[in-house]
């Protein structure tokens, strides 16, 4: 390959390029990033309902946090989220 088969690109090329890169890069990460749900909206309580409480939920996070419901989260709450997490989790 000889110095005449290269591409030609200047600085101010190189440095657009970048800032769409960049610009892409912060709108695809905006767009994957979740917003978690209001406690009212989901119908979170304070105590479990039966046996189903957030401690034994898949979204729960310990010790108190949600990966889908916002705020604080009380291990013995409840939500409409529930979801059972598998045997042996």
């Amino acid at each position: 390959m000889n110095r005449s088969d290269l591409v030609h690109v200047t600085r101010r090329q190189m440095l657009e390029g970048g800032l769409a890169v960049a610009l892409v890069a912060t709108v695809v990460g905006s767009a994957t990033a979740q917003q978690k749900a209001a406690k009212k909206l989901v119908q979170y309580q304070e105590t479990p309902k039966g046996a189903q409480q957030c401690d034994k939920c898949l979204h729960f996070v310990a010790p108190d946090s949600c990966k889908l419901v916002d705020g604080k989260i009380n291990p013995k709450g409840w939500c409409a989220l529930f979801a059972p997490k598998p045997p042996g989790k």
